[in-house]
């Protein structure tokens, strides 16, 4: 069966179904491998963005 755990699905064939593919993983509530993965991943965007913004002084005067 398509849903069942543990089911090893087809490779993705073209962009659409690997889009639907990509969505399907970011949602899947019920994999706590998959969620900690995604989780790990923003996390690691969110702080490279935070220190790469740091280099931004706001306070500076300008021009």
């Amino acid at each position: 069966a398509a849903g069942a755990p543990g089911a090893v699905a087809a490779p993705p064939r073209g962009i659409r179904a690997w889009l639907r593919s990509a969505f399907r993983f970011a949602t899947d509530r019920n994999d706590f491998r998959r969620n900690l993965l995604v989780n790990l991943g923003l996390f690691a965007a969110g702080v490279w963005v935070a220190r790469n913004l740091t280099d931004i002084d706001l306070m500076a005067p300008q021009p």
